[in-house]
């Protein structure tokens, strides 16, 4: 009996602890609920502050956007976007007014070929099919969104207006420097114009020997080629730079250096001697022009040597378009002080010179796109550099380019300005 009352006083007493246990279990559970509420009632809180934030930036980024493609809508210049391939991917307004349609798609490479026209002597100027002239800027590794590679943005600036200024700028120095030039070309002219004119009226003579005859000749002929030089110097100046370009051989433009030389020496003993190390023998320039140029060079190495001295012309190529002229005389030399003034138009230390014949030299080493420099000292001989980028070539139509891409040698006759 006592047994079975034990018994149920123990089982009493597990029940009521399960039941404490339960309802401390109830109440940690929910606390632990209540606090879950509370927790997803603040994620829920972030979740719509980070959802109204994302809108916000987003229509940041859409009223950015549209800023931005107004902007470049109204942007006076051509903007090109390529991928990492070269092919445009996107395009403004001007560009498309500028190069055509269509672009989107197309390689740069056939879209420069097709729309844009090298300028001789500025790599960084292209001139369109109507005209006008584009200054082109690339930019290098812009990232594409649509890409792990990298592309490049192309900036055509139209430079036509500052380039007809600049031109009207010249026109009018050069119409004030044509002026001081022909006072000063009147005599020049007229001194050998009478000399040949008192030698002619004399060939017609009976009583001149064959040997004053062909003296008398000899004389005429001098005094004309010296005309020629005089009118052709006189017309390039004239010009200022404005050359017509074309294909022409290296060897016989020296080969006609060499007889046009012969023939102004005469018996003369001057010992002329060209070295040509240049292996590409095909030019592009003006080669009446730059003959003039390099035999007004000469003619003043043959009055520095006199009747007996040494000139060298040597040429040497710099890189895979441009050359080096030398031309070396062992004559009297140049005062350090006059060599700094050599190239102005109109200064000349000769009393028969005119002082445009290395300002000639001068203006067409320059309408090719190169530089001419002078070292002398007295009793040392002198010694005129010619840097030109003449060497005919493949035009790199965009600078820096693609890998992988070789493209066609691009030749054509055109105008420089």
């Amino acid at each position: 009996m006592n047994t079975h009352k034990t018994q149920k006083k123990q089982k009493t007493e597990q029940l009521t602890d399960a039941f404490r246990i339960f309802n401390e279990l109830s109440q940690n559970l929910s606390v632990s609920y209540q606090g879950l509420e509370e927790q997803v009632a603040k994620l829920h809180g972030e979740l719509a502050f980070a959802h109204s934030e994302r809108l916000k930036t987003l229509e940041e980024k859409e009223r950015l956007a549209s800023r931005l493609e107004k902007i470049l809508a109204a942007l006076p210049a051509g903007v090109i976007v390529l991928d990492v391939d070269g092919k445009v991917v996107d395009c403004n307004a001007v560009a498309t007014d500028f190069l055509g349609e269509p672009l989107i798609g197309l390689d740069w490479f056939d879209v420069v070929a097709r729309s844009l026209i090298p300028v001789f002597g500025n790599p960084h100027e292209r001139q369109l099919s109507n005209g006008k002239r584009v200054n082109m800027t690339v930019s290098r590794d812009v990232a594409c969104s649509d890409s792990t590679g990298t592309g490049q943005i192309i900036l055509l600036s139209d430079v036509s207006e500052m380039r007809n200024l600049q031109d009207m700028l010249n026109q009018q120095k050069q119409l004030s420097a044509m002026g001081e030039m022909v006072a000063s070309m009147a005599h020049q002219v007229r001194t050998p114009l009478a000399t040949a004119i008192l030698y002619a009226s004399q060939m017609s003579n009976p009583a001149l020997d064959d040997e004053k005859r062909q003296r008398f000749s000899q004389k005429i002929l001098e005094r004309l080629q010296y005309l020629e030089r005089q009118v052709n110097d006189m017309l390039i100046f004239a010009k200022d730079g404005r050359l017509a370009m074309e294909t022409f051989s290296l060897a016989e433009l020296l080969n006609h250096l060499r007889e046009t030389v012969k023939e102004y020496t005469g018996n003369g003993r001057i010992d002329l001697q060209i070295i040509n190390d240049v292996q590409n023998d095909a030019m592009l320039g003006n080669e009446n022009a730059l003959r003039g140029a390099l035999l007004n060079l000469l003619n003043n190495a043959v009055d520095a040597v006199g009747q007996a001295g040494c000139i060298q012309i040597s040429v040497v190529q710099l890189d895979d378009y441009k050359l080096r002229i030398v031309i070396k005389d062992d004559g009297p030399g140049i005062a350090k002080e006059l060599g700094q003034r050599v190239f102005e138009p109109f200064f000349t230390t000769k009393i028969h010179g005119t002082g445009l014949g290395l300002a000639v030299v001068d203006s067409v080493v320059k309408a090719h796109g190169g530089h001419v420099s002078v070292e002398s000292d007295l009793g040392q001989g002198t010694v005129f550099t010619l840097v030109l980028p003449c060497i005919s070539q493949s035009y790199n139509l965009l600078p820096g380019g693609f890998s992988g891409k070789n493209h066609h040698q691009m030749e054509m006759r055109y105008e420089t300005v």
